[in-house]
């Protein structure tokens, strides 16, 4: 009775997750849909009371004006260069933290893990208004290195935790066995504790790129002159140009989808398979 009873909950959740999985797929991609179609569509198929779902009248001419307005590439190379390099630095300062906080005693790395989230609870939109004042303070607005130290406050905290989770993962004995065969501190993080921990550090990086790059607070209050963009993006929104503004959204998600691509490679499973046998 209790095998038929498994089995009969093993088929529905076997059977269960496909319409699941259809009904999320549709959730996520409808939205990302809608506004492609809003970019590619003529505005009478737009502005009606009752719009088509399919796109009739394909066009790219919201998409060339857009190009040819000029102001595209250079909001467009602000906010790749910061999100790419406050990436690079988060990760070169949260990484070899998260491993010293991961060799740290059960109570004591608890505690700091708290106090790094703690930093996360303020809102940014609260502490955005005092770090501009202070950035004024030390001429850092409106510049490249005001904006990454900005976008650094934010996703070093979440970025360290995402990290010490991933070398607790990883066996100490690798890096014994690696230290015993002559290998330096240093030659052992580097040949196996960080190869092994790429998958964690991957979608850390992802996370904080992500996160810089649809960043619209800390660009809102510390940028003048060349908006990143989002900002940009919201410029044409405000002023009510609904297909400018999608073509400028599909813009905003095509490196998300290069990103993305590029570090998935990274996240493959069975990187520990069979690496403490023998």
């Amino acid at each position: 009775m209790k095998t038929r009873q498994t089995d009969l909950w093993g088929a529905i959740s076997r059977y269960g997750t496909f319409p699941f999985l259809i009904l999320f797929s549709f959730v996520m991609l409808a939205p990302v849909y809608i506004m492609f179609k809003i970019s590619v569509s003529e505005p009478q198929d737009i502005l009606t009371q009752n719009p088509p779902f399919l796109i009739e009248n394909f066009t790219f001419d919201h998409w060339v004006r857009v190009f040819e307005a000029g102001n595209l590439w250079a909001p467009l190379l602000k906010s790749f260069m910061v999100a790419s390099v406050a990436t690079l630095i988060a990760i070169a300062i949260a990484a070899p933290a998260a491993y010293v906080i991961s060799l740290m005693p059960k109570a004591y790395r608890y505690g700091i893990i708290l106090s790094l989230l703690f930093t996360r609870m303020f809102p940014d939109v609260g502490i955005a208004l005092p770090i501009s004042v202070n950035f004024i303070r030390w001429d850092l607005t409106d510049s490249y290195v005001g904006l990454i130290l900005a976008h650094l406050i934010p996703n070093l905290p979440f970025l360290a935790w995402i990290l010490v989770g991933t070398f607790e993962t990883i066996p100490r004995e690798l890096e014994k066995a690696a230290l015993i065969d002559g290998a330096s501190r240093w030659g052992a993080l580097q040949r196996v504790v960080f190869p092994i921990a790429a998958p964690g550090i991957a979608v850390g990086a992802m996370f904080v790129w992500l996160n810089s790059w649809n960043e619209f607070t800390y660009a809102l209050y510390l940028t003048y002159t060349e908006n990143t963009l989002p900002l940009q993006t919201y410029y044409y929104v405000s002023r009510g140009d609904w297909f400018q503004s999608a073509a400028y959204s599909m813009i905003l998600t095509i490196p998300v989808i290069i990103v993305t691509f590029f570090l998935q490679r990274y996240m493959k499973s069975g990187f520990l398979s069979g690496s403490v046998k023998g």
